[in-house]
Order: structure tokens, then C-alpha cells, then sequence
């Protein structure tokens, strides 16, 4: 039943292959709407996977003739199957690893990418056996050094932004700083207990890169956060054991009270200085 239901999508697709239009149903029997009617009950489902892959509205007529080709390719037929493989393929190079290694290498600099011509010629040539400027070994020998490298100096800016953005911020108007380093402002004066560092506490907060990048919010979620105040970064700690129940304030935290070396999600990058809003809402120790 499943082999007639995709027979039949596959006929319908074909009749659709030169205009912009659905194809037209041609419901005869049972199996003409059994085919028809799961073709219906995934358009949504379809729809959703094609948004959250990057295709927009503008978009869905070149999507569409891309879904037609793929539903007309005979499984049997391996020369148009190794074609789909290859598309596939090449799609994760172009949407995920050479921008995984700009991002590593550039940081947030969108401008900059690794030669996506050498890449390929790398990667073809390897599979295909041909004569190659180096080893496979001497590759891989070749690639962690010069991402050491060249993620290095990216660190090393990342570094500078930071003290610059945290001298600029140290000098405006009410800012403080605590001895560990850090500098914020108070934006709502509270009036009760200030936690331990074992203290269990509520909290709203959002959480900014020095560019203005917002990555985490609990108010975007309208949800306060409750954690111990020794389960976050250090200069969360930090802040929260000399911020009275009821402030809200403005912290800016040096990359080595942050995540340091290490990268946190998209967002953050290696040796990142963060612009947080924290709102301590309650101690909850009991």
C-alpha cells in the first residue's frame, strides 16, 4: 500500500514539473485518495521542515522543483541517486562545515571565509585518489595547527574588543567596579539579604555579547531562573554574593570570570567579555 501511495504522489508531482501550481488530484479509487489525503496530512509537517532549513516564503517555487526532482528519481537508477547524495553533500558543506570553521577561524566577522575552491579541491581530489599537495596525515597534521593559529589571533581580538569595551564602559556615568574586576550599574536599589555563594536564587536576567547580541533571556522566556548562585559562571557568583534581594543592575563580566577559552553556543565566542541584566528576585534557602 505504501509503494502505491508514493507511485501515485510521485505521477502527481510530474503533472505540476512546468508551472507554479499544486497538481491537479485525480481521485479514482481508494488508493487515489489514500495517497492524496497523506500527501495532505504532511503539507504542514513539510512546510515547517522547509522554514526551519532556511527557505522562505520568496523561496518555495525553486523548493518545490527541487521536491519534484527528488520524488521522480528512480531508486533504482544509481547514477541520478549518487547525484541526490552528492547535492545533500554539498549542502551540509555549504550550510554547516565551511561556516562551522569561519566561525572559528573569523569569530563573528561575516565578511571572511576559508576558500570554498581549495576545499573542494582537497576534499575531491582525496576521494578521488588523485596526486595531492600533501598526505591525508599531513593534512589533518596541517589543519589543527593553523586552527590553533589562526583561532589564536581571533582570541587575541576577541581579548582587545574586551578591555576596550570594559575601559569605555568603566568611565560612564555611576558605574562601579568590584575587586575582581567587574563593572555594572545599579539600575533598581534593593533592600534585602544578599546570598551566600551555596545560596539557592530566582532570578530574571539577559544575557548580551559587548556587539549587542542577545543570547539567553529569561525575561524573552517570561520565566525567572532559579539556580544556586555557585552553578554559573564565576562572575555571576561573583555579583550575586554583594547584590541585595531586589536590585536589578547592569554587570559587564570579563572573559576570565565568563567562559574564557571556550566558545558557548553560537553566540559566544573564545575569550568573550558578556553584558548581563540580572534581577535577583528571592533567596530561597529554607
Amino acid at each position: 500500500m505504501k509503494k502505491l501511495t508514493f507511485m501515485a504522489l510521485a505521477a502527481a508531482v510530474l503533472m505540476a514539473a512546468s508551472c507554479n501550481r499544486a497538481p491537479k488530484a485525480d481521485v479514482k479509487s481508494d488508493v487515489d485518495t489514500l495517497a492524496y489525503a497523506f500527501g495532505l496530512s504532511q503539507a504542514e509537517g513539510l512546510k515547517q521542515a522547509a522554514m526551519q532549513n532556511g527557505v522562505d516564503s520568496t523561496m518555495m517555487d525553486e523548493f518545490f522543483k527541487g521536491l519534484m526532482k527528488g520524488a521522480n528519481t528512480d531508486p533504482n537508477d544509481k547514477k541520478k541517486a549518487a547525484y541526490s547524495v552528492g547535492v545533500q553533500f554539498g549542502q551540509i558543506i555549504s550550510q554547516r562545515m565551511i561556516p562551522g570553521v569561519n566561525s572559528e577561524v573569523f569569530g563573528s566577522d561575516s565578511t571572511k571565509t576559508i576558500s570554498k575552491q581549495n576545499f573542494m579541491a582537497g576534499l575531491i581530489g582525496g576521494v578521488k585518489g588523485e596526486k595531492t599537495i600533501m598526505t591525508a596525515e599531513e593534512a589533518q597534521q596541517a589543519f589543527e595547527r593553523l586552527m590553533t593559529t589562526l583561532k589564536a589571533k581571533q582570541f587575541e581580538a576577541n581579548k582587545k574588543e574586551g578591555a576596550d569595551y570594559m575601559a569605555k564602559y568603566a568611565k560612564g556615568k555611576d558605574v562601579k567596579k568590584l575587586p575582581c574586576g567587574i563593572a555594572y550599574k545599579v539600575l533598581k536599589e534593593g533592600k534585602g539579604a544578599c546570598p551566600t555563594d551555596t545560596s539557592n536564587v530566582t532570578v530574571h536576567y539577559e544575557g548580551k555579547t559587548i556587539g549587542g547580541k542577545v543570547f539567553d533571556s529569561s525575561y524573552e522566556r517570561n520565566q525567572p531562573q532559579q539556580m544556586r548562585a555557585d552553578q554559573v559562571i564565576k562572575g555571576w557568583t561573583e555579583v550575586l554574593k554583594v547584590m541585595p534581594v531586589g536590585s536589578k543592575w547592569e554587570v559587564v563580566i570579563p572573559a576570565e570570570l565568563a567562559y574564557g577559552e571556550r566558545a558557548a553556543g553560537q553566540d559566544i565566542q573564545p575569550y568573550s567579555t558578556l553584558v548581563f541584566t540580572i534581577e535577583l528576585i528571592s533567596i530561597d534557602d529554607k
